[in-house]
């Protein structure tokens, strides 16, 4: 299944990629969601960018990875926006970290019913949270 990015930056008229730099005290996170292609609804994006973004809570300094490393979790749900399946499918060397990203979809559900424009019946996308 082709992943595409989603990115909110200002008031993008078609939404391509959704990132956020989630800045606090070192360490910083930057929060990428990526939709399978064929779900072109930018509100739709938004709104689970906006969900997931909400519940990311920042593990202990001690407890981030290096700069630049990366986890990915790889979430399913279905048509109410109900969670079928999410699971790290790329560590970052913290488990701390892992655990704070998987939270933090968990946290996140459950996400809008998919858009009937979308013409299916459950929805991948991928939630990355990068240490800057």
């Amino acid at each position: 299944m082709r992943l595409k990015a989603a990115r909110l930056v200002g008031t993008l008229p078609h939404v391509t990629s959704l990132a956020l730099l989630l800045l606090t005290a070192a360490p910083q996170a930057q929060l990428n969601v990526y939709f399978q292609s064929t779900l072109a609804d930018a509100g739709y994006q938004q709104k689970v960018f906006a969900q997931v973004a909400s519940r990311w809570s920042m593990p202990a300094a001690k407890d981030a990875p290096p700069v630049g490393e990366k986890t990915v979790v790889q979430v399913l749900i279905d048509g109410n926006g109900k969670v079928l399946s999410a699971a790290v499918s790329m560590q970052s060397g913290s488990a701390k970290w892992d655990a704070a990203a998987l939270a933090a979809v968990k946290r996140a559900a459950p996400f809008p019913p998919l858009p009937k424009s979308l013409g299916a019946t459950s929805l991948e996308f991928h939630v990355h949270v990068t240490r800057g």
